[in-house]
């Protein structure tokens, strides 16, 4: 049996989007700036699945989605612009963001302090939160620009982009939300929350990989980060991903139709795969479940390094996932049970499992059944976990 459970990372890409996307490979292949026929074929697919995306996030006709190749040159344009439009004309330079957002957050960030810019870390609480206070409190004068993720993909916490989102608005600074692990795990309302930029990527909701979007409020449009054409309404330039935008439509309309079923189905089988988890010895989890999407678990088993057990998982065929990565002779613990205050030994123990629509009950029965012999197995031969002291103190609550 083979069990994917890092949908996190990616996703399998829905057969209806695959349906969808099919014939703009080899058959309606035109380039969509041309002005002959096989361009003009291109013009009303792309056109509608524009109009799924827009509905997807409740985006008004007025505001911009503009098509990017990820969430990552998404992330990039948003600071890079913001750098280019604020810090260099010297109108404000102090950007805001959260310790643990996404790596194309984090790395852009320091690239722009390398240059001048001033950039605040917010840390989270030990739940794994953002409180929306303390951005109100390091909100300045100089601040251009706020960025806090919608969910967070290591823990699936879901920040208070809400109250973020007013607390800018009322302090006049432009607010950004990397919501790829948002989308299609609990609703998302543009008009609802206040959000001048937000980040998507496709393959998040099992669409393509190579295909995500930006959305800029009305009044708020950036300065391209790509020059050379006048595609994307001039915004974004290169050949449009006619294949990728039609599947990131088909797979937005999917994601929502399917919300209620994420929410509740999913959820609950979640909460089952956690709870028997948990009824193993010295297991933590971070974020209580009712402030998590409906679909993952960061779970820390002590005593066990997080590769050992991925290990096991994957030879018995079951994909997971773990923030320590294993990089020549360094190990680096996970960067979320870091800022939590999880002690060293904790750190490098997270193991993260992400479900699916597509995840079953035999599925998880099956991984519940590998995961408990992993454990029995690596207890076993840990010289550490026989010496844990009793009741140390993690940050965490023990199970």
């Amino acid at each position: 049996m083979k069990i994917y459970l890092d949908n996190n990372a990616t996703t399998i890409v829905d057969p209806y989007v695959f349906d969808e996307m099919e014939p703009f490979f080899v058959q309606k292949y035109g380039n969509p700036n041309s002005l002959h026929y096989f361009a003009s074929e291109t013009h009303a697919p792309l056109k509608e699945a524009m109009q799924k995306i827009y509905a997807g996030i409740h985006a008004p006709e007025e505001d911009s989605v503009v098509i990017t190749s990820c969430a990552t040159e998404s992330n990039n344009w948003v600071f890079k612009s913001i750098y280019n439009e604020y810090v260099i004309t010297g109108k404000k330079n102090h950007i805001i963001i959260s310790e643990v957002e996404h790596p194309s957050i984090i790395a852009t960030a320091k690239y722009l302090e390398n240059l001048g810019c001033n950039v605040t870390y917010l840390p989270i609480n030990h739940e794994g939160i953002i409180e929306a206070d303390m951005v109100r409190d390091y909100i300045t004068d100089k601040t251009a620009l706020v960025s806090i993720m919608w969910a967070n993909n290591e823990t699936g916490a879901i920040f208070p982009v809400q109250e973020i989102g007013d607390i800018c608005a009322e302090k006049d600074v432009l607010f950004h939300t990397d919501a790829v692990q948002a989308i299609g795990k609990t609703p998302v309302d543009v008009q609802s929350f206040n959000v001048d930029y937000l980040t998507m990527s496709a393959h998040k909701f099992h669409g393509p990989k190579g295909v995500g979007a930006l959305y800029m409020k009305k009044g708020k449009e950036l300065t391209p980060l790509l020059h050379g054409g006048s595609q994307m309404g001039g915004y974004r330039s290169g050949t449009l991903n006619v294949a990728g935008i039609v599947g990131m439509g088909k797979a937005m309309e999917q994601a929502i139709d399917a919300l209620d079923f994420e929410m509740s189905d999913i959820r609950e089988l979640r909460d089952h795969f956690e709870e028997e988890l948990l009824k193993i010895p010295d297991t933590f989890v971070v974020t209580p479940r009712e402030k998590r999407t409906p679909n993952t678990i960061l779970i820390s088993f002590r005593g066990i390094e997080g590769e050992s057990m991925l290990w096991d998982l994957n030879r018995s065929g079951i994909a997971a996932s773990t923030g320590s990565a294993c990089a020549s002779e360094d190990l680096e613990s996970n960067p979320v049970m870091e800022a939590i205050g999880a002690e060293a030994d904790l750190a490098h123990t997270a193991i993260r499992f992400s479900l699916s629509r597509y995840t079953t009950e035999e599925e998880i029965e099956f991984t519940l059944a590998v995961v408990k012999e992993a454990v029995d197995r690596l207890r076993g031969i840990s010289s550490s976990y026989a010496y844990a002291p009793e009741g140390h103190e993690s940050g965490l609550e023990a199970h």
